[in-house]
């Protein structure tokens, strides 16, 4: 070896240490988290309280992560897409954020076991999908309760996206409530069949108020519910967000999730390499839901009254679906106890007190 060649060598080698020490070789990757929306993230709704739930996790994280979203992707064959192409992007963590997306999320994390997924709200994990819910029952059992104090008559309508466990047990809830304060109330439901489509969700909700609804409520992802109930009116409950900006007179107040903390947790467990694919369902003890956002149309003692049954919910004294249960053709549902989650996830009745029949899945 020529004394330049073995120069060249050693000086290489002397260099070692100091390239392993250098800021661009010791600095981690950050972790890349993939996130896919159902509807647009807009000012309020369903993905809003998501992307919510995101930024809080990039304040939290700083640069250790790096979100990518997609938003107002159709469930099917377009979700299985999006979620394979962030998967081929490199995020090890994606989160797909609508019912629908449960068979894509696992077909593609079969063909990605390195990347974590997580899903909501569906029922199905496998060894790297892990699924979150909100028990969004127990704030729609107290919007029940608040909607019958604030009535003069017996009618509340309700505009619904899919008849899935998931809602039913919203309209039932939501039922069971106001009639424990007015045992005469009767609840109207019009199905649009989409999660997002502001101009059906403001017919159904012209519609229902029509029929007598002095309140409407929704689960569906827009603010159009409570502009229609503000133009006529008449008083909404919303649903995931605050919208009392589009509403101020008619909000009465909002069942609004929270999935910051819940997103926090999951990705510093797989920033920990100590991420499981659990499945959680959270409600208002967990702080994912909560009845909140009171319109200042509530009298004081209105809002003491359903606080206190937030309470007793909170305690474990009060499930909104404890026995005797019965639909709406008379067959008891529950003789005696509360009702098990997997009689909750079943679910595919009307409670007694709500009006008409279900439609086919």
């Amino acid at each position: 070896m020529s004394k330049n060649i073995m120069r060249d060598a050693l000086y290489a080698i002397s260099l070692l240490p100091a390239i392993a020490m250098s800021p661009v070789a010791s600095a981690a990757e950050p972790l890349g988290v993939g996130f896919v929306y159902v509807s647009p993230i807009g000012e309020a709704g369903w993905t809003t309280q998501h992307d919510i739930g995101r930024k809080e996790m990039v304040k939290h994280f700083g640069d250790k992560i790096k979100t990518k979203v997609v938003e107002d992707v159709p469930e099917g064959a377009d979700a299985e897409r999006v979620i394979r192409d962030l998967a081929q992007q490199g995020n090890k963590l994606i989160i797909t954020t609508s019912f629908g997306y449960m068979n894509p999320t696992l077909k593609v994390a079969k063909q990605f076991p390195d990347v974590k997924f997580i899903h909501l709200t569906g029922y199905k994990t496998a060894p790297n999908v892990a699924n979150a819910n909100a028990r969004f029952y127990e704030g729609r059992y107290l919007a029940g309760v608040l909607a019958a104090k604030m009535s003069k008559g017996n009618v509340a309508g309700y505009v619904a996206a899919f008849p899935i466990p998931e809602v039913l047990q919203g309209i039932n809830a939501f039922t069971l409530g106001m009639r424990s304060v007015n045992p005469k109330a009767e609840v109207k439901v019009i199905w649009v069949n989409s999660w997002y489509d502001p101009g059906k969700e403001r017919d159904a909700a012209l519609t229902l108020m029509g029929q007598g609804a002095e309140v409407v409520t929704n689960h569906t992802d827009s603010t159009a519910i409570v502009q229609a109930a503000q133009e006529k009116g008449k008083y909404a409950i919303a649903y995931h967000s605050d919208m009392k900006k589009f509403g101020p007179k008619a909000q009465l107040a909002s069942v609004t999730h929270h999935w910051g903390d819940y997103y926090i947790k999951q990705t510093q467990a797989v920033l920990d390499n100590k991420w499981k694919p659990t499945s959680v369902w959270g409600g208002i003890k967990d702080g994912m839901v909560s009845l909140d956002n009171y319109g200042p149309s509530v009298p004081n003692d209105v809002k003491v009254f359903v606080q206190g049954k937030e309470a007793e919910i909170v305690a474990g004294k009060l499930m909104p679906f404890t026995a005797p249960v019965k639909d709406n053709e008379g067959k008891v549902r529950l003789e005696k106890g509360p009702m098990t989650d997997e009689a909750l996830n079943k679910m595919d009745y009307y409670v007694e007190g709500v009006a008409g029949k279900l439609p086919s899945k």
